[in-house]
């Protein structure tokens, strides 16, 4: 079975390395796997490599792109080649619904959202970017047009809860100094990783930007930490245990 890959990134082109380099932090995971709370059965829509679904559950990966099917390190979740706009499943066939840092992604979010509705009986769980907070992040002064296209490529936090309806709760989700996830705001007190290109491959908003504008920003990045210039203003962050950027849980309950 074959379905269309969603969303404005090529993962069959530019997905490869992935399940390497965006692995499950166990400190975020718990803030999710927390929301879900004692469901037994939960599917997991975008579900890209396998980060963050939760053990001891049943769960069913609903993955749009091949090759992400394909490097799935989680054995233990069926796994069904589909986009969100089009679950197919019965309504309320699983106890609750996650989605991790996908949404963005969807052709059609509402569509999409109510899809993750109808499927869950409970909580609909939701990993995404405050597009309003990406203002924190210092890559602005090397890379302002990557901040602006991200910032414009999230659907808002009011968008995404008018779309689920019911009670719905927003979380502001540190994340720590150490992550071991690959997204942006992980690396924020750790600017020299951003000099790694295979760390880049594994952001997708990099590849909207064109080249000539990556290298600029590179190039000032590496200057600025070779003189300094960079821990001169931003060195606290070295420091920190965590960051609180852009990163939310939001948890949806039927209502």
């Amino acid at each position: 079975m074959t379905a269309p890959t969603a969303g404005d990134f090529d993962y069959e082109t530019h997905g490869g390395g992935y399940a390497q380099r965006r692995r499950t932090d166990p400190r975020i995971a718990a803030f999710a796997h927390a929301a879900l709370g004692d469901a037994c059965t939960v599917v997991n829509v975008g579900a890209g490599a396998g980060s963050y679904e939760p053990v001891g559950r049943c769960v069913v990966a609903v993955e749009p792109s091949a090759r992400m099917r394909a490097q799935r390190h989680t054995r233990h979740a069926q796994v069904v080649a589909a986009v969100a706009e089009a679950l197919p499943f019965g309504d309320g066939a699983f106890a609750a619904a996650m989605a991790t840092n996908t949404v963005h992604q969807w052709a059609d979010l509402e569509r999409g959202l109510s899809e993750l509705r109808r499927v869950s009986r409970g909580p609909v769980v939701l990993l995404t970017f405050d597009g309003d907070a990406f203002d924190r992040n210092w890559l602005v002064e090397y890379v302002p047009e990557l901040v602006a296209y991200e910032r414009r490529r999230m659907p808002s936090i009011g968008r995404i809860v008018a779309a689920l309806g019911g009670t719905t709760v927003v979380t502001p989700v540190p994340v720590p100094a150490d992550c071991c996830d690959g997204f942006i705001e992980a690396f924020l007190g750790r600017p020299e990783c951003f000099l790694d290109p295979m760390i880049r491959r594994a952001q997708s908003p990099w590849v909207f930007v064109g080249p000539e504008i990556v290298a600029r920003g590179v190039a000032q990045l590496r200057a600025d930490l070779v003189s300094g210039a960079w821990d001169r203003r931003h060195a606290a962050l070295r420091l920190q245990h965590e960051f609180t950027g852009a990163l939310r849980l939001i948890t949806a309950y039927p209502g």
